[in-house]
C-alpha cells in the first residue's frame, strides 16, 4: 500500500501509540506537578521532570516539552496588573537606600519586604512578606484585611523566628510606606540588631526582588483572585508559600530550592540570562565606586581546619574590591 510493506506500517502504529503512551505519562506528571504549583513555567517544569524522564528512558528536551503543552493549551500566560499598596506621604522618618552597591554573598545578610494585596470573595485582603535575598526564601509573612503595621510586625516576627544564622549581620530592605518607618516595625528591628534601608524615589526597581516575589507568589500559584473567604485563601497562601521554598527550584539560585539554598554560601550562579538591551551607559561605574562586600563569617565556612588559612587554599576564589577581600568557596 503506497509503496510501503505491512510491517513498515506497523512499525509506525507502534511507534506512534508509543508516542501517545508517552505523551500520557509527561502529561499527568506535569499535572501532578501543577497541583500544588498551579502556574509553574515551562523551564521549571522541565528541570523538575528530569529525573522522572531518565527513569522511563524519556528523552525530552526543553522546547519539545513546550511544543507538547502548547499542543494541549498548558502554556502559562503571564499576567500584567498592578495595584499601589505604598503610601510614602507621611510624616515619619524614611531612611537611607543602603544596598545600592551591596553584592550578596550568604543567607541572612539581606531581607526584603512588600506588601501585596489580593481579592477575596467578598473584600480585598493584604499579604504581607520578608524574603531572604540570596536564597529567596520567604522567612516570614502575614495575611490581614488590613494594611496596618501589625501585619507587616507579624511577617517581621515569624521571619525573626525562623532565623538560622541569628549571629549574622542582617540588613532590611523595604519601600517608603508608612508601615515599614512606623515606630513600632522600627523598633521592633532595632531591638534584634538588624539595620534599616529603604528605597529613596518610589522606583519599584530600588526593590525589585521583593517586587518579584509578588508576582511569583501570586501569578505561579494562582492567588491573584482566590475568590473564597479569608480561613480559605490563608490555607492556600501556607500551602503555597511551604511548595515555594521546599519544592520550586529557582533559576536565580543555580536552580536550588530556596530552602537548600539557604544552606549555601558564596554568589550562586544564575541559571537565566539577561536580555535587556544594553546601552553603551550601561554596566558603567563611576570612577572610584566598587561593590559593597562583607567577609564571610567563619560560621559560614566549611568545618574543615584546612581553610583556616583561605589565602593558601585553591579551593577558594577571591573578590578583591576598594575595601576589602572576600574569600569564597568555588563552586
Amino acid at each position: 500500500m503506497f509503496g510501503k510493506c505491512r510491517s513498515a506500517l506497523y512499525d509506525y502504529e507502534k511507534r506512534l501509540h508509543s508516542d501517545y503512551f508517552t505523551d500520557d505519562i509527561i502529561l499527568q506528571h506535569v499535572h501532578d506537578l501543577r497541583v500544588k504549583m498551579p502556574r509553574i513555567g515551562t523551564r521549571k517544569l522541565h528541570y523538575l521532570l528530569v529525573p522522572m524522564l531518565a527513569e522511563h528512558g524519556i528523552g525530552l528536551g526543553r522546547d519539545q516539552l513546550f511544543d507538547l503543552l502548547d499542543e494541549h493549551k498548558l502554556l502559562i500566560r503571564r499576567r500584567k496588573r498592578k495595584a499601589i499598596t505604598t503610601d510614602s506621604r507621611h510624616w515619619m522618618h524614611k531612611w537611607p537606600n543602603q544596598i545600592k552597591e551591596l553584592t550578596i554573598i550568604r543567607p541572612e545578610q539581606l531581607w526584603v519586604s512588600d506588601i501585596t494585596y489580593i481579592r477575596l470573595d467578598k473584600q480585598w485582603a493584604y499579604l504581607s512578606l520578608v524574603t531572604d535575598a540570596y536564597s529567596r526564601q520567604i522567612m516570614g509573612y502575614s495575611f490581614r484585611t488590613d494594611m496596618s503595621v501589625q501585619g507587616c510586625s507579624e511577617a517581621l516576627q515569624m521571619a525573626l523566628s525562623n532565623r538560622r544564622y541569628p549571629w549574622a549581620n542582617l540588613i532590611h530592605h523595604s519601600d517608603r510606606g508608612s508601615q515599614y518607618c512606623s515606630a513600632p516595625y522600627v523598633k521592633l528591628l532595632h531591638d534584634n540588631g538588624i539595620a534599616i534601608s529603604m528605597t529613596e524615589n518610589g522606583d519599584p526597581y530600588e526593590n525589585a526582588l521583593a517586587e518579584r516575589m509578588n508576582g511569583i507568589i501570586k501569578d505561579e500559584f494562582n492567588l491573584y483572585e482566590s475568590r473564597v473567604n479569608l480561613p480559605e485563601t490563608m490555607l492556600l497562601i501556607r500551602q503555597s508559600i511551604n511548595a515555594y521554598n521546599h519544592q520550586r527550584p529557582h533559576s536565580s539560585c543555580n536552580m536550588l530550592t530556596p530552602a537548600k539554598a539557604h544552606l549555601e554560601t558564596g554568589i550562586l550562579k544564575k541559571q537565566w540570562k539577561n536580555y535587556q538591551r544594553k546601552s553603551g551607559k550601561a554596566g558603567k561605574k563611576e570612577a572610584g565606586t566598587a561593590p559593597i562586600t562583607e567577609q564571610v563569617p567563619a560560621s559560614f565556612l566549611p568545618n574543615d581546619p584546612t581553610t583556616t588559612n583561605l589565602k593558601n587554599q585553591a579551593m577558594y576564589s577571591a573578590i578583591r574590591t576598594n575595601q576589602k577581600t572576600v574569600y569564597l568557596p568555588q563552586d
